[in-house]
């Protein structure tokens, strides 16, 4: 039996389409799922939607609608997307799904029975934003520090989670595992708020009073109530794998990885971890934390307005080019900063002028110099075996940055790669030497190692940017060069039989010109 990967996106709320935030946390979801599969390992990939709440309804209202329906809206539009997008997930979740609601019941009820659940009066600060009471350390001149709006301060009667039982076991957990939360600093930042002088409360309020907002699951010991949407919306990564007894829940969950934005940090660090021991479900592998994208200085947020759509970027340059983007430009766990000029600049680097004219070059000398087949290579060179060697250390320092969530520098190694074949290319001229007798039979070896180097860039750049990568293996006579092998295979050096039909088709990245519009 395979390895097995199971790996998370947070579940989408639903009150906006979506922006650069959502799909850079999906599309690495996405690589990491298809790499993994690259692997030869058992692979799912969850994503989906968080449909109950304060703010679906305050867009219901708004709107003269019912949240229902505001709900299915933007459900079916995230799902769309990533469709389009070529988002290869395995399950699209939706909390309004009948097999959620059953187990987020049965989890209340176990949580329930053990009593560690209370009913309790509260008064405090409370953001529609957030769907949760904030403390001092939330807030920035009385303001939200994610929503950038005002608390409303609210007294109730509800339902508490003592969660507070389970920190000491927490902070000893991340301490005997330093990796369960990565990057680090967000580890030491969950360390803190588990710290006394954090001001963050061991109780967690899990329910809504139905007379304040009935659009949610309702508690199955108190029909007046129904579930506060986080303690909802975590339990399904639980559900998406089939909790409590399905086979891929005990395929998958040991094996979970959860991609998150660090402002959801602590539901993921603090109530998640605490509700699984509840429950005695183990903690997922890892949770794996990614910074803000920014524009203008700001955070890109719905609630701020200042949305990038994928959509919008797909239209403008292609998906791929944007992908590659997100992924090549942010250092996995900071911020980062977006604007079109740093993305044009970007793709005519890297995508244009870098692989694409690679691609192309190679491809038109072997129609001419070889008939557009693969050439048979002769004995290597000096000069055929650096490009071999450094192929071989490409593809381990890829695996190495890829498990160690750090999808920049795996693409900064397959750059490498392009840049080391592109310069034997200029040292063996093959333009040159096919007109010279005493250097026309290299001409064969010079073609066959760029087409050799090129199928090992498009495996490794297979998860990264999966139609490029096949439409190079298209053009190499290929097909779907990646069925029924796996990246050892894959990637081991002289794989590209002679006498395939290559074409040299359109430019891969046509270069970009700089215009008004999109300084």
């Amino acid at each position: 039996m395979s390895e097995a990967f199971y790996v998370t996106t947070p579940i989408y709320y639903v009150n906006a389409e979506p922006h650069i935030g959502h799909t850079y946390t999906t599309v690495v979801a996405d690589m990491l799922a298809r790499y993994h599969r690259l692997k030869g390992e058992t692979c799912f990939m969850l994503t989906g939607t968080d449909e109950h709440g304060d703010k679906i309804l305050e867009v219901a209202q708004e709107r003269g609608t019912t949240p229902d329906a505001v709900a299915t809206e933007y459900a079916q539009l995230f799902k769309k997307t990533w469709d389009q997008l070529g988002i290869d997930y395995d399950r699209f979740i939706r909390t309004t799904d009948p097999d959620h609601r059953l187990v987020v019941q049965s989890i209340l009820q176990k949580v329930y029975d053990a009593g560690e659940i209370e009913f309790k009066e509260y008064e405090g600060l409370y953001c529609v934003g957030c769907e949760r009471f904030l403390t001092d350390r939330d807030m920035v001149d009385g303001l939200c520090r994610d929503h950038e709006r005002a608390p409303e301060s609210r007294s109730e009667s509800n339902y508490f989670f003592n969660m507070g039982a389970h920190f000491s076991w927490l902070a000893e957990t991340i301490e005997a595992h330093p990796d369960f939360i990565r990057p680090e600093h967000y580890r030491n930042e969950v360390l803190a708020m588990l710290s006394e002088e954090s001001g963050l409360g061991g109780e967690l309020c899990i329910s809504r009073p139905k007379e304040r907002l009935d659009w949610g699951i309702e508690l199955p010991f108190d029909n007046r109530y129904v579930c506060y949407v986080w303690f909802d919306a975590l339990i399904n990564y639980l559900t998406g794998v089939g909790y409590p007894d399905g086979s891929e829940f005990e395929t998958f969950w040991p094996v979970s990885e959860h991609i998150i934005g660090k402002d959801i940090l602590k539901p993921h660090g603090v109530f998640w971890p605490c509700m699984l021991h509840a429950i005695g479900a183990p903690l997922p592998r890892h949770l794996n934390v990614h910074g803000f994208w920014n524009l203008d200085n700001r955070k890109v947020s719905k609630s701020l307005g200042n949305l990038v759509s994928p959509q919008v970027m797909d239209e403008r340059y292609g998906f791929e080019a944007f992908r590659y983007f997100l992924l090549r430009e942010m250092v996995f766990g900071q911020d980062s900063s977006f604007s079109e000029p740093l993305l044009i600049a970007r793709i005519n680097a890297d995508l244009a002028n870098n692989l694409g004219n690679l691609v192309s070059r190679t491809l038109n000398m072997t129609g001419r110099f070889a008939d557009g087949l693969v050439p048979r290579a002769g004995a290597p060179g000096e000069a055929e075996l650096v490009i071999e060697e450094t192929a071989a250390r490409v593809t381990s320092e890829v695996d190495e940055h890829v498990l160690s969530l750090r999808p920049q520098r795996a693409l900064e190694s397959i750059m490498g790669l392009i840049d080391a074949t592109n310069r034997y290319l200029e040292l063996r001229e093959p333009w040159k030497a096919a007109k010279d007798p005493e250097r026309a039979d290299q001409v064969p070896t010079t073609l066959y190692t760029c087409c050799e180097s090129l199928r090992v860039t498009a495996v490794l750049l297979s998860a990264f940017l999966p139609q490029t990568s096949h439409e190079i293996f298209s053009r190499l006579g290929l097909g779907n060069a990646l069925e029924g092998a796996f990246l050892p295979e894959l990637t081991r050096w002289g794989g590209l039989e002679a006498g395939l039909p290559t074409r040299k088709g359109p430019p891969l990245f046509p270069r970009i010109e700089v215009t008004e519009d999109s300084k």
